[in-house]
Formats: structure tokens, C-alpha cells, sequence
């Protein structure tokens, strides 16, 4: 596509989200933190289809259905087993206790401190995740716009290379996203992500179309036929026990992997707390839980259709995240591919960043800056303040992404989730499990000595046997955050 086609794409998406958040606009705190708690659980769960998606799900999940085949969705299935503890245990907790934060449950269980290191770990995992979820769509306006223009200027400061247009770019991109959840806040993302959901899903759906109708004139049967000739559409992985992707460990780290990043990251429970009750929200994610199932697969058999796409162009990827770029952008497919191709990176991208935005607003406020203990009018001014300021912070994190030629620390960056949760799994499941008491003190020693025991136990057996826990690093995060917690407890 022409770098004008893709500028005129941008800002018309841009315009549409504009439009919605003029018309969601709120004008407290609470309508920004938790819409008013009166957003039908519906529109929540097909909108957090795309909050739990992103850019790199769109674009890296497709991508390695070549070496992996359909063993991602062991994942998935285990997924299940996490929403439903989910639904069961934290829901009802976290709706009994009336919570806008949900780290409030670690400050009334252990103490102050407890309560701040869970806010802290989950604004460091989000504002990571974020950053790189929005890079993603930065890297594809720097490819399609930026460098075709000659406008991907690196400027000489400080001894070091910094690149002005990429640094503009993300500017940018933020910028639409503050300016439509500025007022608005979780009332105007529920509905924005509605919008993205069934951007992403559209984009999907016509690419697998466009395919099937290049190379079998239309037939999808036929697709999955050819797919599964090739032993692509294979799920479990059960012969080789040191694989992270192991089935044992794969579903495993679903399980925990959902109870953790969803039930206990404030982004993802924000939502959930925005239904009218606590009905609502379980109809809300068992509803979700069922349809991100069929999601995956989709995504999936997106993967296999685009690889024989591949085939048939000659087309070989340097990277297997650029295979669906690659296919998308060629032409091959039509106009239509590339358009909806580019509507839903941007989708998938702004609809995991526009709530973590806004939860990162709401942790530093609720959690950090205990508004809700200062007047109102004053409350609302540091909102604001505080949203200013999470939105140039994920802007610099995107910067320093941006200062790195090896792509790979980016990713492993992204993975960095299997530490930083680690602890908040652990905190959650002593606090459940046991009534014995800690010292709140020791807390946050805890909370960093188990990443780092964890990235030792990783680094080791993987010198030594090759053995890596994959995903699964989650739990044992949590179990040593655990021991450590036993350890240091009393009746």
C-alpha cells in the first residue's frame, strides 16, 4: 500500500475513536475508573475479546503455526480452568469488598505495604506489555510510512542515535489514545474495544476468505484439509517432556496464566468490576471464556491458511512475524486484505492500550495517590495529572524499545509477565489459602527475591539439561512467593 493510503487509514480510524469518546465522555472519577458500575456485561465480554488480544497475537500467533502447529491452544484450554476460579472465588471477593482497585484485597489482608507492592508490580508489568504491544504498530507505520517518506530521521544526541520519527510516531499513536479516554476512561474503552474486537475478528475472517478463494476458489474445508496434510493443525505435544510447549506444562500455565494476568491484573478486572453485579460480571466471563476459545482457533487456522498462502507467492519471511505483514501488504490478496490487515493491527494494538492506559491511571491514583481520600475537585485534577503522566511514560518506554537493533530483547522483554506476576500470584494464593499472618514488612523483599531465584533456577537447568519451564516459570514464581510467605508466617 501507498504510505498515503496508510496516513489517511491512521487518522480515519483515529476520527472514528475521537467520535466515541466525545459521545462516552464522563465527568467524575468514578465514571473514569469504573463507568459508573452500569456497563451491560455483554458488551464487557465482547469487548475484552480484544483487550486480551494484541498486536502480537495478531500478528505472532499466525506466525508460528509453521514450527508449533495448534499446541498454543493447550494454553487456551487451560485458560478455562483459570476462569472459572476466577468466577468463583475472586469475582465474589472482589464485589463483597466494593473494590475500584483490586489491590485493595492485599492491603486489607496483609497490610500497606503488601498493597503497594501488588500496584507497583502490576504498573510495571502493564507499562512494558503496553509499550510493546504499541511498538508493534509504530515498527509498521516506520515500515509503510515513515521510510518510504524519508521521514525516518535518527538524530545525533549525546553520543547516541536517536530516531526523531519513530519517537514522533509513538507520540502520536499516544496521542489519539489520551485524547479518547481523557474524559471517558473505562466507559469509553468497554466501547471502543467493542469496535476493535469485531475490527480484528473482520480482518481475520477476510483474510482467510481471500486466501481460500485464491487458492481453492473459495473452499474452507479444503484449506484446513491442506493444513492438516502438513500436520499444522496438531495440538498436543506429549512425547518430549523438557519442551516448553508440553501439554503437561502448557495446560498447566493456562490455568494459572488466566487466574493471574486476568483475575489478578488490575486492567483486565477493571472491566469486570464496571457490571452492575456480581451475576452480570460471571455472565460476562464465562461468556468471554467460551468465545476466546473459538477466537484462538481462528487466529490459528489464520496462521496455517497465510504459511500456504506463502508457499504459493514464493514467499519466505525472514521473521515469522512478518508473515501475515508480508501476505496482507503484497497486493496478492486485493486492497481489501491490506486495508482491514492495517484496521486490525491498529485495533488489536489500541485495544489492549487504551484499558491499560486507563488502568495504570486508576492504580497510581487509587493505589499510589489515595485519591478517594482527598476532595473532589482535587481528585479529578490529579487524575488527569497522573494520566498525562502515564501516557509520556509509555511514550519513553517506546523510545527505548525504539534505541534497540536486536528485536529479540524486545520479545523476551515481553515475556518479562512470568516474573513480575509471579509474585502478585503468590501474595493472591497465601492470602487465600491461609489465615495465618506476615510480617507486612518482608513483603516486598519477598516480591523481588522469587523473580530473581526464578531467573536463576531458568538460566541453571537450561546450562545443565536444557530444561526450561516455559510459561509455566509462572508457577513457580508464585510457589516460591509462597514458601517465602509460609516461611516468614504466624498464627
Amino acid at each position: 500500500m501507498q504510505p498515503s493510503h496508510v496516513i489517511a487509514v491512521f487518522f480515519g480510524y483515529a476520527a472514528l475513536l475521537a467520535v466515541i469518546g466525545r459521545l462516552t465522555a464522563r465527568s467524575n472519577n468514578d465514571g473514569f475508573f469504573l463507568a459508573g458500575r452500569t456497563t451491560p456485561w455483554y458488551v464487557v465480554a465482547f469487548g475484552m475479546i480484544g483487550a486480551s488480544l494484541s498486536g502480537v497475537t495478531f500478528i505472532s500467533v499466525p506466525g508460528q503455526v509453521a514450527a508449533q502447529g495448534f499446541s498454543y491452544l493447550q494454553m487456551v484450554f487451560g485458560y478455562l480452568i483459570g476462569y472459572a476460579f476466577i468466577m468463583g472465588v475472586l469475582m465474589p471477593l472482589y464485589y463483597r469488598m466494593q473494590l475500584t482497585s483490586i489491590y485493595g484485597y492485599l492491603g486489607h489482608r496483609f497490610g500497606p505495604r503488601a498493597y503497594r507492592t501488588g500496584a507497583v508490580f502490576f504498573l510495571l508489568s502493564r507499562v512494558v506489555g503496553a509499550s510493546f504491544r504499541l511498538f508493534l504498530v509504530v515498527l509498521v507505520l516506520q515500515l509503510f510510512v515513515l521510510q518510504p517518506l524519508g521521514w525516518d530521521v535518527h538524530v545525533a544526541l549525546g553520543g547516541m542515535e536517536w530516531p526523531l520519527g519513530v519517537a514522533l510516531t509513538a507520540l502520536a499513536v499516544l496521542g489519539v489514545i489520551y485524547g479518547y479516554t481523557r474524559q471517558g476512561g473505562l466507559g469509553t474503552v468497554v466501547w471502543t474495544d467493542t469496535l476493535q474486537t469485531a475490527a480484528m475478528l473482520l480482518a481475520v475472517v477476510l483474510a482467510v476468505d481471500a486466501v481460500a478463494g485464491s487458492l481453492t476458489g473459495g473452499d474452507w474445508g479444503a484449506l484446513w484439509a491442506a493444513a492438516d496434510a502438513k500436520g499444522w493443525t496438531d495440538v498436543w505435544v506429549l512425547n518430549d517432556w523438557k519442551a516448553p510447549n508440553h501439554a503437561v506444562k502448557h495446560v498447566l500455565a493456562g490455568a494459572f496464566v488466566a487466574a493471574t494476568m486476568t483475575g489478578m491484573d488490575q486492567d483486565m478486572m477493571q472491566k469486570n468490576l464496571a457490571c452492575r453485579n456480581l451475576k452480570e460480571a460471571q455472565w460476562n466471563m464465562g461468556s468471554f471464556a467460551v468465545v476466546l476459545v473459538g477466537v484462538n482457533v481462528l487466529f490459528l487456522f489464520l496462521g496455517a491458511v497465510l504459511w500456504l498462502q506463502a508457499e504459493a507467492m514464493g514467499l519466505s519471511p525472514e521473521r515469522t512475524d512478518g508473515l501475515f505483514p508480508g501476505v496482507a501488504l503484497s497486493g496478492e490478496l486485493g486492497w481489501a486484505v491490506g486495508l482491514m490487515f492495517l484496521v486490525g493491527l491498529m485495533a488489536a494494538a489500541f485495544s489492549s492500550a487504551d484499558s491499560a492506559l486507563t488502568a495504570l491511571t486508576t492504580s497510581v491514583c487509587v493505589d499510589l495517590l489515595e485519591v478517594d481520600q482527598i476532595p473532589a475537585h482535587r481528585a479529578e485534577a490529579v487524575r488527569k495529572q497522573v494520566h498525562i503522566g502515564m501516557t509520556l511514560l509509555l511514550a519513553a518506554v517506546m523510545l527505548g524499545f525504539s534505541m534497540s537493533t536486536d528485536r529479540s530483547v524486545l520479545t523476551s522483554i515481553f515475556t518479562a509477565a512470568n516474573y513480575t506476576y509471579g509474585p502478585l500470584l503468590g501474595l493472591f494464593a497465601f492470602g487465600l489459602v491461609s489465615k495465618r499472618t506476615v510480617n507486612d514488612r518482608w513483603i516486598p523483599v519477598l516480591a523481588v527475591a522469587s523473580p530473581l531465584l526464578c531467573y536463576g533456577l531458568e538460566t541453571g537447568l537450561g546450562a545443565a539439561y536444557g530444561f526450561s519451564f516455559g510459561f509455566a516459570l509462572l508457577v513457580v514464581n508464585g510457589g516460591l512467593m509462597v514458601a517465602g510467605l509460609a516461611a516468614l508466617s504466624k498464627k
